[in-house]
């Protein structure tokens, strides 16, 4: 029973929990969907009431049948290394790779259908209200007047990137910034904006989900420190306890989203509150580890390496 990993050769993140699945002798196959079709074959099989399907990827051959789990790392786009690379060829494979593997009974990583959803950022906010989080009022606008009155009503305000940094080279840098007094909101009817309200903090807290297990992380910021993702505080990431709140609510928000792996950013205010920021699906956990030596990388390797229970039916169809 093999483990597949989809994630570019440059993972060095996905090097950890590779490295953690020989030493347990679990097989694995690591492709990019980039290098299909070219490196990788694939081929699918549906006849006779029956579903039957393979990959190869340097001579290593997988079938359909032995897959144990599918971890979705950082895959790149389908076919973007082929010769002849074009939006159609993108499309096909995607269609090949990816109805194939769905095709399959298996665990996942998370499965693409539902880390898609848990990409948009507004959406997430909706479900961290419904998890029981602290949640900083927000607004979402494309009218200058509301985001305006918001403005007014809370004062300190930050805007930030709902979909974070965009496509690009070179890439741009997004950061959470603080609104100044007095500003002029006439371009927010050129694009949504994405207000909230300031939530002064005295440290930035990294919470990585996997499966069940969670791996609390807290950074000391600077004083007036507006986005943790930039800038050097002087202090490094420390292993952190876990309130029984915060955990009933990451539970919580990990079943409505349908998500086996998340890490969580939260500003902790003065009196120790944990405000949810938002939850990225994929977000990296290499630094944590380094800097802290929670054991994350065994984690997402012992929960891939578990055997599927129940392989009757494709995920999602049960």
């Amino acid at each position: 029973m093999t483990v597949l990993i989809l994630t570019s050769e440059q993972d060095v993140t996905a090097d950890m929990v590779v490295a953690r699945l020989h030493e347990w002798c679990v097989p694995v196959m690591r492709l990019d969907p980039a290098d299909l079709p070219g490196k990788a074959v694939l081929s699918a099989d549906y006849a006779h009431g029956d579903f039957d399907g393979h990959l190869s990827v340097n001579g290593h051959v997988l079938s359909m049948g032995g897959l144990r789990s599918v971890w979705v790392r950082r895959p790149g786009e389908p076919a973007a290394h082929a010769a002849h690379p074009s939006p159609w060829l993108t499309a096909e494979t995607r269609q090949a790779l990816y109805g194939m593997l769905y095709s399959a009974s298996t665990r996942w990583m998370n499965h693409p259908r539902n880390a898609e959803q848990a990409r948009y950022k507004p959406w997430q906010l909706r479900i961290a209200h419904l998890s029981g989080f602290a949640v900083p009022p927000t607004v979402v606008t494309t009218a200058p007047r509301l985001a305006q009155q918001f403005a007014e009503e809370h004062r300190e305000v930050v805007v930030k990137s709902a979909s974070g940094p965009p496509p690009g080279d070179p890439a741009l840098a997004l950061p959470t910034t603080l609104v100044d007094p007095g500003a002029d909101f006439s371009a927010v009817a050129a694009g949504p904006a994405l207000l909230q309200r300031y939530i002064p903090k005295r440290a930035d807290i990294r919470l990585t989900s996997v499966g069940t297990r969670l791996f609390a992380a807290r950074k000391r910021a600077s004083f007036g420190q507006i986005d943790g993702r930039y800038g050097d505080t002087g202090h490094s990431w420390r292993s952190a306890g876990v309130p029984d709140r915060i955990a009933k609510s990451v539970h919580e928000y990990l079943a409505l989203s349908g998500l086996a792996y998340a890490a969580f950013d939260f500003a902790e205010d003065e009196e120790g509150l944990w405000w949810f920021l938002e939850c990225n699906q994929g977000g990296q956990f290499g630094f944590v580890e380094l800097e802290t030596g929670q054991p994350i990388a065994e984690a997402v390797a012992r929960w891939l390496a578990q055997r599927t229970r129940d392989r009757r039916t494709p995920d999602g169809l049960r």
